[in-house]
Protein backbone atom coordinates (compact mmCIF):
# COMPACT_ATOMS: atom_id res chain seq x y z
CA UNK A 1 0.00 0.00 0.00
CA UNK A 2 1.31 3.41 -0.95
CA UNK A 3 1.73 5.90 1.85
CA UNK A 4 2.70 9.56 1.53
CA UNK A 5 3.82 11.61 4.51
CA UNK A 6 4.29 15.37 4.25
CA UNK A 7 6.46 17.49 6.54
CA UNK A 8 7.92 20.96 6.68
CA UNK A 9 4.84 23.10 7.10
CA UNK A 10 4.55 25.79 9.73
CA UNK A 11 4.13 29.47 10.44
CA UNK A 12 6.25 31.95 8.53
CA UNK A 13 6.19 35.69 7.94
CA UNK A 14 5.39 37.12 4.55
CA UNK A 15 8.48 37.08 2.35
CA UNK A 16 9.87 34.04 4.11
CA UNK A 17 10.57 30.54 2.85
CA UNK A 18 9.61 26.97 3.63
CA UNK A 19 10.52 23.64 2.11
CA UNK A 20 7.90 20.92 2.17
CA UNK A 21 8.88 17.28 1.85
CA UNK A 22 6.76 14.26 1.03
CA UNK A 23 8.20 10.81 1.66
CA UNK A 24 6.63 7.85 -0.10
CA UNK A 25 6.62 4.21 0.85
CA UNK A 26 5.02 1.05 -0.41
CA UNK A 27 5.19 1.72 -4.10
CA UNK A 28 7.55 2.17 -7.01
CA UNK A 29 8.43 5.83 -6.56
CA UNK A 30 10.22 6.23 -9.86
CA UNK A 31 7.00 5.25 -11.65
CA UNK A 32 4.94 7.95 -9.99
CA UNK A 33 3.84 11.21 -11.45
CA UNK A 34 3.70 13.54 -8.46
CA UNK A 35 1.93 16.72 -7.52
CA UNK A 36 1.51 19.27 -4.78
CA UNK A 37 -1.95 20.67 -4.19
CA UNK A 38 -3.31 23.08 -1.64
CA UNK A 39 -6.66 23.81 -0.08
CA UNK A 40 -7.60 26.93 1.82
CA UNK A 41 -10.71 27.12 4.04
CA UNK A 42 -13.85 27.38 1.96
CA UNK A 43 -12.00 26.81 -1.30
CA UNK A 44 -11.49 23.88 -3.61
CA UNK A 45 -8.29 21.92 -3.73
CA UNK A 46 -6.03 23.36 -6.41
CA UNK A 47 -2.85 22.36 -8.15
CA UNK A 48 0.35 24.04 -7.02
CA UNK A 49 2.86 22.10 -9.12
CA UNK A 50 3.32 18.75 -10.82
CA UNK A 51 6.35 16.76 -11.88
CA UNK A 52 6.72 13.85 -14.25
CA UNK A 53 8.31 10.50 -13.47
CA UNK A 54 11.81 11.44 -14.53
CA UNK A 55 11.65 14.94 -13.09
CA UNK A 56 12.41 16.36 -16.49
CA UNK A 57 9.03 18.00 -16.92
CA UNK A 58 7.20 20.22 -14.48
CA UNK A 59 4.17 22.46 -14.53
CA UNK A 60 3.10 25.20 -12.15
CA UNK A 61 -0.01 27.12 -11.32
CA UNK A 62 0.26 30.78 -12.28
CA UNK A 63 0.49 31.89 -8.66
CA UNK A 64 3.43 29.53 -8.11
CA UNK A 65 5.61 30.54 -11.04
CA UNK A 66 8.85 32.16 -10.00
CA UNK A 67 8.32 31.53 -6.28
CA UNK A 68 7.69 27.81 -5.79
CA UNK A 69 9.78 24.93 -7.12
CA UNK A 70 8.88 21.26 -7.24
CA UNK A 71 11.61 18.62 -7.35
CA UNK A 72 12.01 14.95 -6.68
CA UNK A 73 14.73 12.61 -5.49
CA UNK A 74 13.94 9.12 -6.72
CA UNK A 75 16.79 7.66 -4.65
CA UNK A 76 15.15 9.00 -1.49
CA UNK A 77 11.54 8.39 -2.55
CA UNK A 78 10.83 12.02 -1.76
CA UNK A 79 9.24 14.97 -3.52
CA UNK A 80 9.89 18.53 -2.40
CA UNK A 81 8.22 21.90 -2.70
CA UNK A 82 10.53 24.84 -2.13
CA UNK A 83 8.46 27.92 -1.37
CA UNK A 84 10.05 31.37 -1.45
CA UNK A 85 8.64 34.88 -1.17
CA UNK A 86 5.60 33.53 0.63
CA UNK A 87 2.44 35.62 0.79
CA UNK A 88 -0.50 35.53 3.21
CA UNK A 89 -2.65 34.17 0.38
CA UNK A 90 -0.42 31.09 0.29
CA UNK A 91 -1.93 30.05 3.61
CA UNK A 92 -3.50 26.61 3.14
CA UNK A 93 -3.13 22.92 3.83
CA UNK A 94 -0.65 21.51 1.33
CA UNK A 95 -1.00 17.96 0.07
CA UNK A 96 1.27 15.77 -1.97
CA UNK A 97 -0.24 13.29 -4.38
CA UNK A 98 1.02 10.40 -6.49
CA UNK A 99 -0.18 8.15 -9.22
CA UNK A 100 1.34 5.61 -11.54
CA UNK A 101 1.60 7.19 -14.92
CA UNK A 102 3.50 6.26 -18.03
CA UNK A 103 4.03 9.77 -19.28
CA UNK A 104 2.95 13.33 -18.75
CA UNK A 105 1.67 15.15 -15.70
CA UNK A 106 -1.41 15.05 -13.56
CA UNK A 107 -3.01 18.47 -13.26
CA UNK A 108 -6.26 17.80 -11.42
CA UNK A 109 -6.99 15.93 -8.17
CA UNK A 110 -8.92 13.17 -9.93
CA UNK A 111 -5.75 12.11 -11.72
CA UNK A 112 -4.14 11.04 -8.45
CA UNK A 113 -4.85 7.85 -6.53
CA UNK A 114 -2.65 8.42 -3.49
CA UNK A 115 -2.64 11.37 -1.10
CA UNK A 116 -0.79 12.47 1.98
CA UNK A 117 -2.50 13.75 5.10
CA UNK A 118 -1.56 17.34 4.44
CA UNK A 119 0.64 19.88 6.18
CA UNK A 120 -0.49 23.34 7.27
CA UNK A 121 1.30 26.39 5.92
CA UNK A 122 0.41 29.72 7.53
CA UNK A 123 1.89 32.96 6.26
CA UNK A 124 1.46 35.99 8.49
CA UNK A 125 1.41 39.52 7.17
Amino acid sequence: QVQLVESGGGLVQAGGSLRLSCAASGGTFSSFALGWFRQAPGKERELVAAIARSGGRTQYAEFAKGRLTISRDNAKNTVYLQMNSLKPEDTAVYYCAANYRGYGLGLIPNEYAYWGQGTQVTVSS
